[in-house]
């Protein structure tokens, strides 16, 4: 994943994926790679096979968005995938003639420094029936309310969550929709990196990521995209059973891509009544632990940011 040529790589994936009776031509015959053929999707598309060729091979950086909308079309791309094309192939300032670069230090990111604001860890630290975290666009654990960390321990400052899901059994014992959430996950990473392919960070998450998880290659390579969006989650959690939580995730303003995620259960619901079971437990257990005095409550809203800052 060098970032070199984000658009061939995309459209090479996608093409992968699509049968040629999915389009209307003729299945069987003998194909040397699954799919189509370049010549089929530059034939469905109405653009020359030479075109096409070019795009893949990074030569053409600028077709029209009416020539990636009908591309699109072919390979069976939703509205969200379409987009994301388009981003790709957006030229970015000094794509072609920017100074050549030195190598980037290991694990570092030229964005600005990432801190959870002061803000959110007080109204996160508030709440007592929702679990709530932040993470950054890495999916690395920024903050993490008391409830979200009796949901999982993942859900802590530190944590990368998306090796924690692929790579840690007991999130894996933890998830009963553990095939969807890795699946989406990995497409959200790929839609948050868009054509910044050449982030370090992303390239170091990425290669640990498919080194230790075969799962996690297999899917990457599909090159799915899906923007960040809520989503229920159904757990089995090791103290109070089964639960079927929805996640609404919104974006922290001010901030470099941090997204705040914030867990609910449906009203009423047996869901509800196992997350007010879970806190109590959560409430008792930190009531033994909390210090004592009117700086109490503050001090545990800014645990968070201490953990983090060590």
């Amino acid at each position: 994943m060098d970032g070199t040529n984000a658009l061939g790589e995309f459209l090479r994936a996608r093409r992968a994926l699509v049968r040629p009776q999915d389009v209307g031509l003729p299945g069987g015959g003998l194909r040397r790679v699954p799919g189509l053929r370049r010549e089929e999707v530059a034939m469905l598309s109405g653009i020359s096979s030479d075109y096409y060729l070019r795009l893949e091979q990074g030569r053409d950086r600028n077709p029209s968005v009416q020539v990636l909308e009908a591309i699109a079309g072919v390979l069976g791309l939703d509205a969200d995938a379409t987009a994301y094309l388009v981003g790709l192939a957006r030229e970015r300032p000094g794509d072609v003639r920017r100074a050549p670069r030195g190598p980037s230090p290991r694990g570092r990111s030229p964005r600005r420094p990432e801190q959870v604001p002061v803000g959110i860890l007080q109204l996160i630290d508030g709440w007592t029936r929702n679990p709530a975290y932040v993470q950054n666009r890495y999916t690395d654990c920024l903050a993490a309310n008391a409830l979200a960390r009796a949901l999982t321990p993942s859900y802590r400052p530190g944590v990368n969550l998306l090796r924690a899901v692929f790579l840690d059994p007991a999130e894996r014992e933890l998830r009963r929709d553990w095939e969807d959430l890795t699946e989406e996950g990995v497409a959200t990473l790929r839609a948050n990196a868009g054509p910044e392919a050449d982030d370090p960070r992303l390239r170091d998450l990425v290669g640990d990521l498919s080194l230790r998880s075969e799962r996690f290659r297999l899917l990457w390579a599909r090159h799915e995209v899906r923007p960040r969006r809520g989503r229920v989650s159904h757990l089995r959690h090791p103290q109070v059973g089964e639960l079927d939580l929805r996640s609404e995730k919104l974006s922290v303003d001010g901030t470099d891509g941090l997204t705040l995620v914030v867990f609910h259960a449906e009203p009423g619901g047996r869901s509800a009544e196992l997350l007010d079971i879970l806190g109590s437990l959560t409430a008792t257990r930190d009531g033994r632990d909390a210090p004592d005095g009117p700086d109490a409550g503050r001090e545990r809203a800014e645990e968070p940011r201490r953990t983090r800052d060590q």
